[in-house]
């Protein structure tokens, strides 16, 4: 049965969203009701007539720090129509978002998505008020807004009825812990290149296989890291990809 994940997002730029989340899989989503995402400019809860959500950092140094009030009001604002389980922070100091972490919080019933600015958010609001920091990766950005809609897209491909052919997802890089494998269409040669013979073929546990060969093979040389917990069909199939090697490394040298 087809349930509404509810995504509520916590930003000071809230105009960020409108396009991504009216395009594509994600616009199909919301249309067809699996998917609600409520974006809430933080700002609003600002008490001062300047509507400050920012101030100087104890202790001096550069850059602002969002204060307590406004993002502590407006996570809290929340209640009754989030659960609040999972409160994740956008941070660089987060848990990295893999595969893992994405299908763990597509099983979650809802969940709330902290933008941070400028340096940082205080940190009796992570401390107190958020369960989860999460990083999409070891660079600097200006703020959590793109790290946020990078986690609602990646989310949206798990939840059921978003993409229509369910076989599709389940063969993306990273689903099984592989990079995926190479990808043909027509026509069958370009500019002298053909497509393998095994996927003209029709013969669907050929092609199968190949396919998991393939993935074996580029994320061993891409990405060996994720071989670390690989099966032992995939172990056997990393041995015949090595024994090929040797072979073709002999023949050539022959």
């Amino acid at each position: 049965m087809w349930w509404t994940m509810r995504i509520d997002v916590l930003t000071l730029f809230p105009e960020l969203f409108e396009a991504p989340l009216k395009t594509s899989l994600l616009g199909k989503a919301a249309q067809e009701g699996l998917l609600e995402v409520a974006v809430t400019n933080v700002r609003d809860f600002a008490t001062d007539r300047h509507r400050t959500v920012d101030d100087a950092p104890y202790g001096g140094g550069p850059g602002m720090v969002m204060r307590c009030e406004p993002l502590a009001a407006a996570i809290e604002s929340l209640a009754g129509r989030n659960s609040l389980r999972r409160v994740a922070l956008m941070s660089p100091r987060g848990r990295r978002l893999d595969q893992s972490l994405v299908c763990e919080l597509a099983n979650e019933p809802d969940l709330v998505l902290v933008c941070a600015r400028y340096e940082g958010v205080d940190e009796r609001v992570s401390a107190t008020l958020c369960t989860d920091e999460i990083s999409i990766g070891d660079y600097v950005l200006s703020g959590g807004e793109l790290p946020a809609l990078v986690i609602i897209e990646a989310i949206s491909r798990m939840l059921p009825g978003v993409v229509g052919d369910w076989e599709s997802v389940t063969t993306d890089s990273f689903y099984s812990g592989l990079l995926g494998p190479p990808q043909y269409t027509r026509p069958p040669v370009f500019r002298g290149i053909e497509v393998p013979a095994v996927l003209r073929e029709g013969n669907h546990a050929a092609i199968e296989r190949w396919r998991r060969k393939e993935a074996l093979r580029t994320t061993r040389a891409r990405r060996p890291d994720l071989l670390n917990h690989c099966s032992e069909e995939d172990r056997l199939l990393l041995d015949e990809l090595a024994q090929e090697e040797a072979e073709r490394q002999r023949g050539e040298q022959s």
